[in-house]
């Protein structure tokens, strides 16, 4: 029997999809019984690779560290290097006596040039490379359309993708990962953890890593999965899977998240999961979508609403930021994103549609933010999310959709338990106006202990109004012309 202590170790590179669990890059190592050094690559800004946001960063660094440690319970460890993978891995592969390149390929086109590259540098110095496609269900070269092209409408996307996925078959988890005969020198876990006093409600909120990731999937499979389809929009009850976060940094494999709840839509469940792992799918689509067109997070995919005349709009961002709009419903979300990093998906659109169509700003402004605040913030969902409420997007919403935040909070909060818990200066107003305190009486609002204007701010902009001048705006540019005089000012 060969000693694997003289043969040359298998470095398996790990990026978003920190994990053990159902993670291919770890095959070869079971197959040849090889040393194993996992490293991670921290290319936080370097070259195209766009700089994480503060909340994204916080995720990983907890995530790193829960990895850590289960590959030490395997009697491994995480090895961390700083800079452009380009330039670590041919240096890291030489230093650590490496034969074998073990990874999962990215879908981010920025990364997917340099993962060719990396390819093509590591077989010119005799390196052998194993990829892999593990943190999507299809890869997107090929589910294309009859003519060849990518999807740009989703149902029959969904419809070719349902039909022709098939989960690949699941790989355990390694009990042991065998040490090489000396560890390469890293950086210290703590150095990738941030501390800061602003990240406290988002250690209350969240446990990142791969067992909590699990953990959450069988709660959602055991409970709320059966009720997804109507109580998705609810933000006032535990109806989602916030699964996106652990999805988003690949602490769960989407395959496996795909097993399980497919077994059971087909038996226990009568299809009730169905409604979410079409949500699932989704996620897919905005990653084809990113695929095909790698301007996404900053340029509309429809190019007509280049000319839209959104503004910029500095103490309507702030107050939008911090969630003093006047309107009860997208402050709550604000606020629950500024608070814990994530906000219900329902008041993500409510959110968004009143950035752009009421307050008249870019688009691009709140996928900024969002890519800041959010801990599940990922390149092809954000972009897509937002390029979607905006109505410039692949299939997105049509622009003349225009959230009404006060009929909508009415509808999916209409006990205003949501609101209360995000707004608490309005937690006293009775239930039917909740979600107009401009409404209340004088009486009424001091006997909730509200001054509006002062405790609480009266609404920035009237929504009837906003709404008729967008869509005139949106008119306008259909028929191929926008004003020199059809600024944010004027349309407000």
């Amino acid at each position: 029997m060969p000693d694997r202590r003289r043969m040359p170790p298998i470095v398996v590179w790990l990026r978003r999809d920190l994990r053990l669990g159902d993670n291919p890059a770890f095959a070869p190592s079971r197959a040849s019984d090889r040393a194993v050094i996992p490293l991670f690559i921290d290319d936080d800004g370097t070259d195209s690779v766009r700089a994480l946001g503060g909340a994204a960063k916080w995720w990983r660094g907890k995530s790193l560290a829960a990895l850590d440690q289960a590959l030490r319970r395997c009697g491994s460890r995480l090895v961390i290097r700083r800079g452009s993978a380009k330039d670590i891995l041919p240096a890291f592969m030489a230093e650590a006596g490496a034969s074998a390149l073990s990874f999962n390929l990215s879908r981010d086109p920025a990364r997917m040039a340099e993962d060719t590259a990396i390819i093509a540098a590591m077989h010119a110095r005799g390196i052998a490379v194993e990829t892999h496609d593990a943190n999507y269900l299809h890869d997107p070269a090929q589910l294309r359309t009859a003519s060849g092209n990518a999807f740009k409408v989703f149902t029959p996307f969904w419809n070719r993708l349902a039909a022709l996925y098939q989960p690949p078959a699941e790989h355990a988890a390694p009990l042991i990962l065998p040490s090489p005969d000396a560890w390469p020198e890293g950086i210290a876990i703590a150095d990738m953890l941030v501390t800061d006093a602003w990240t406290k409600p988002l250690a209350a909120a969240w446990q990142p890593g791969e067992a909590a990731a699990r953990k959450r999937l069988e709660e959602f499979a055991a409970g709320a999965v059966t009720g997804y389809a109507t109580q998705r929009d609810r933000p006032d009850v535990d109806g989602t899977s916030r699964l996106s976060p652990h999805l988003a940094w690949g602490e769960i494999s989407v395959h496996e998240i795909w097993r399980l709840l497919h077994r059971r839509a087909n038996n226990a469940l009568g299809g009730k999961a169905m409604p979410f792992l079409r949500e699932i799918g989704w996620r897919d689509f905005n990653m084809h979508l990113l695929a095909d067109f790698p301007a996404l997070p900053w340029k509309p995919w429809q190019e007509k609403f280049a000319a839209f005349p959104a503004k910029d709009n500095a103490p309507a961002l702030r107050a939008w930021r911090r969630g003093q709009t006047g309107y009860p419903i997208v402050d709550a979300g604000l606020r629950q994103l500024w608070q814990t990093g994530w906000m219900h998906n329902r008041v993500r659109m409510i959110a968004g549609s009143f950035l752009v169509k009421d307050l008249i700003i870019p688009w691009q402004r709140g996928e900024e933010w969002f890519w800041d605040t959010l801990v599940d913030a990922d390149p092809a969902q954000n972009a897509g999310n937002w390029q979607w409420v905006a109505g410039c997007g692949a299939d997105a919403a049509p622009f003349f959709r225009v959230f009404n935040p006060t009929l909508q909070g009415q509808k999916f909060d209409p006990a205003g338990r949501y609101v209360r818990r995000w707004v608490p200066e309005l937690a006293k107003l009775p239930d039917a106006l909740i979600h107009e305190p401009w409404r209340a009486t004088g009486a009424q609002l001091a006997k909730a202990g509200i001054k509006l204007g002062r405790s609480y701010p009266a609404p920035m902009v009237d929504h009837a109004k906003a709404r008729l001048a967008a869509l005139a705006a949106y008119q306008r540019l259909g028929k191929g012309g926008i004003a020199d005089g059809d600024t944010q000012a004027s349309l407000l």
